[in-house]
């Protein structure tokens, strides 16, 4: 749980975009799609694990929880700091009612497009005020993390590389994709992850992957199958973390090659300007320009801010004019596309802006990884298996 101070923090930035805009209350939109629950569980501690339910943050007063009356009894209802609930029938008539009551003419809403439920949305759309799609807002109010925030989101990417290495270890070619990834997601689970993952993978046969993602499933692999398995996931305080790495025991195909020969430059490029004051377009452009500089494209953006939503703005694509700020958090993840969009290579890492230059969170280097890597022990593991040893003795 964040502290107090952390809380308030937190309650004065969204304010203070509120204020800007104009906004008398901000509804935030959370249900149980991966990626979509964190904006409630930011701004109220709930953590939702069915359904969906709506924090009504007035400019000034108490934040509510407003639940449909059938997620009564699903969720923790005691963990969170907001402890004003309320379960009706139709959350969206609940909120149009205290909106009349207490004179709201403008009220924001966080997750209009993407996440509030329709019956909501109709009632909503009916009251005697306007609705504003409040997103970008919402999410530049986040952006910059916290130490609190950025001591969880460390936390969670020690447990994603701990559940890579584990993923290394068991992998096999004759397995099938759902076999090899299955270490993974026992690690992530043991750790705090919970349902908060979307795991999901590029693959195919003769040294190259298909480009368009799936489920892992009971597909044997061979050893010349290119694996490239997508990790997402939170650790127990929330956050968000992305990473990626490809995985073959065979040979790649020229194809592949000429794409791969690309990546090292691609990303110390973008590394070097994930820096405060930078353009977010800048850093797409720079990744862009080294693939077209090897006759390849990118799939889609280049990355986004990551925090307690999967995905959050800025955006780092080409439009995306926002200038970067030291300690905003981002998962940069060129998928580099053939001329015919059929093959893809695809890497994720997650990235801390820095006043200079970018900061890589996970210590791994980008390669294809055989199966037969050992992890690196770090200082930490050192300094433990030292004091057992001694303890032994």
């Amino acid at each position: 749980m964040p502290s107090q101070h952390e809380i308030d923090r937190r309650y004065k930035n969204i304010r203070a975009e509120m204020e800007r805009a104009g906004l008398d209350a901000l509804i935030v939109c959370g249900n149980q799609y991966a990626g979509f629950e964190g904006a409630v569980f930011y701004v109220s501690g709930f953590e939702i694990v069915h359904r969906y339910v709506y924090a009504a943050l007035p400019l000034k007063g108490e934040t509510t929880l407003v639940f449909p009356r059938e997620a009564r009894w699903i969720g923790d209802k005691v963990k969170p700091w907001v402890k004003d609930h309320v379960w009706p029938d139709v959350p969206g008539q609940w909120i149009s009612e205290r909106a009349r009551e207490l004179g709201w003419k403008r009220i924001g809403v966080y997750g209009m497009n993407f996440i509030m439920a329709v019956r909501d949305y109709r009632e909503l759309a009916n009251g005697p005020f306007e609705m504003v799609p409040f997103d970008f807002e919402f999410d530049m109010a986040r952006a910059v993390k916290s130490e609190e925030e950025l001591a969880e989101v460390r936390d969670a990417m020690d447990i994603i590389v701990d559940g890579f290495w584990a993923l290394v270890a068991g992998y096999e070619p004759g397995k099938t994709e759902a076999e090899i990834m299955a270490p993974a997601v026992e690690r992530f689970f043991a750790r705090g992850a919970g349902p908060r993952m979307m795991n999901i993978l590029l693959s195919g046969a003769h040294g190259e992957a298909e480009a368009s993602f799936k489920v892992p499933g009971l597909r044997a692999t061979a050893a010349d199958d290119l694996l490239l398995y997508s990790l997402e996931i939170t650790g127990a305080g929330g956050y968000w973390v992305e990473f990626s790495r490809p995985l073959i025991r065979g040979k790649l195909s020229p194809r592949t090659q000429a794409m791969a020969d690309a990546y090292p430059h691609a990303l110390e490029a973008a590394r070097k300007l994930m820096r405060a004051g930078e353009q977010a377009s800048n850093v797409h452009r720079v990744v862009a320009e080294t693939f077209a500089e090897h006759g390849f494209a990118l799939g889609h953006l280049s990355g986004h801010s990551i925090g307690t939503t999967m995905l959050e703005h800025p955006a780092i694509g080409a439009k995306s004019e926002v200038q970067l700020e030291e300690n905003m958090i981002f998962s940069l993840h060129p998928q580099v596309v053939d001329k015919d969009g059929k093959v893809c290579l695809y890497t994720q890492d997650t990235y801390r802006i820095g006043k200079n230059e970018g900061e890589c969170l996970a210590d791994v280097p980008w390669k294809f990884y055989t199966g037969a890597e050992k992890r690196p022990r770090t200082e930490n593991q050192k300094l433990k298996t030292a004091m057992k040893d001694r303890k032994s003795q």
